[in-house]
Formats: C-alpha cells, sequence, structure tokens
C-alpha cells in the first residue's frame, strides 16, 4: 500500500529517509557515516540554523543552558573536527557555521528516537512527522530532493 501525506512526503520518502543524510556543503552520508548527535551538538545546531552563522560568543549569548563560556567553545570545537560545523576567521573573529542541514539533522534525530526510544521503524515515526507540520514547505521540498537523490539541497 502507497501511503502519500498530501501536500507533505510520500511513503517512499518517508521510508529513504533514514538510509541517507545530506550534509548543506553537497557530501552525502549513510546512516552509519553520519555521527551521532548529543543533546549539546542539537542545541548548538538548533541555534545555527536560525542564525545561519555565529560566533561562539553570539551562540553562547542565544543558549539559555547555563554552560559556562568555555563549554560552548569545546562543543564547537568539537563539531567542527566532527565535521559538523565549519570555522571562519572574519576580521580576527571565528564564525561558525553549519554543515549538516536542519532537515537531515532533524532526521537523524527522528531515526535515533524512532529505533532506540520507540523502539518503532523509522517511516512511520517520519510520516507522524510530516503529518504534524513541523517542517516548513520548503524543508519538506529538501527532504523530498534528498531522498530522490539530488544531494545538493540548499
Amino acid at each position: 500500500m502507497q501511503l502519500s501525506i498530501p501536500g507533505f512526503i510520500s511513503h517512499k520518502t518517508a521510508a529513504t529517509l533514514s538510509q541517507q543524510f545530506t550534509l548543506s556543503r553537497g557530501r552525502s552520508m549513510s546512516t552509519q557515516q553520519l555521527p551521532d548527535l548529543s543533546k549539546a551538538e542539537y542545541e548548538v545546531l538548533h541555534v545555527l540554523w536560525k542564525a545561519k552563522a555565529a560566533s561562539v560568543r553570539e551562540l553562547h549569548d542565544q543558549l539559555s543552558n547555563g554552560w559556562a563560556y568555555t563549554t560552548t567553545k569545546t562543543v564547537m570545537d568539537r563539531m567542527v573536527k566532527k565535521e559538523l560545523l565549519s570555522r571562519e576567521s572574519i576580521h580576527g573573529v571565528f564564525v561558525y557555521r553549519p554543515l549538516i542541514s536542519r532537515p537531515a539533522g532533524l532526521a537523524r534525530l527522528v531515526s535515533f528516537f524512532a529505533n532506540r526510544v520507540l523502539e518503532q521503524d523509522t517511516d512511520s515515526v517520519v510520516a507522524m512527522f510530516a503529518k504534524n507540520q513541523s517542517l516548513s514547505k520548503k524543508e519538506l521540498e529538501e527532504l523530498s530532493k534528498l531522498v530522490e537523490g539530488d544531494n545538493n539541497p540548499r
């Protein structure tokens, strides 16, 4: 039976979502290659997905988790090593950008939650995620492109 959620993603998209993740610079990674993301890394990514780019100070000021500045910097530096963030010096200040797209990061979270917490297949959880309109139309289109084989989401 082919399930389709009108205006969102097809069952094929939901079924394939957990099989491939794409970094925003166009390089694809399988589920096994994408590093597990900690709660701290999700918090950093959440801020950077909105801001697009930020220094450690800017990001630290937006986090409401009570971390010390040095903790924020350490987490971000580790994320650069894991290739989750890029870092570039602009006028002597390091500016960080996410290398993993929001849909790919959320797909990783959904996959982890489905498999390890709910002990359900990812397909049904992704379908529920899409049905609840948790992503914008643009993000759903990016997910569809990602799954259909366009490895260069923008």
